[in-house]
């Protein structure tokens, strides 16, 4: 039942470090939140972003699992010198993570507020 909500909305599911090149070249801004399948702080964490998805559809949005992703979330935390968290919201500007939250500091209200100020 889980693994339903979790596939509800996706804005777009990155799984390689080439994808996530790829939009972090096309975009100057975008949301990316790392899940854990398994976990049930995780769980609520990404309801909050599907959510936010749901309402604010023309912001770039992202996000992975990391029992599939594993060497992107490892890039991610290395490249950006970010401490691996999961569940972790990350939202890059000007080609820098500029917040970060993980666990149950990731909400709809925290989102909106980082994301759209």
């Amino acid at each position: 039942m889980a693994v339903e909500k979790v596939k509800k909305v996706s804005k777009q599911l990155i799984d390689t470090v080439e994808q996530f090149e790829d939009l972090f070249n096309k975009h100057e801004e975008f949301l990316f939140v790392k899940n854990s399948l398994t976990c049930p702080i995780s769980q609520a964490a990404f309801e909050e972003y599907q959510e936010f998805v749901e309402k604010h559809q023309d912001y770039p949005s992202y996000h992975l699992h990391v029992q599939d992703s594993r060497s992107l979330s490892n890039y991610i935390a290395e490249t950006f010198a970010i401490k691996h968290e999961s569940p972790q919201a990350l939202l890059f500007k000007g080609k820098d993570v500029v917040w970060n939250a993980s666990h149950w500091k990731i909400t709809y209200d925290a989102l909106k507020k980082e994301v759209l100020g």
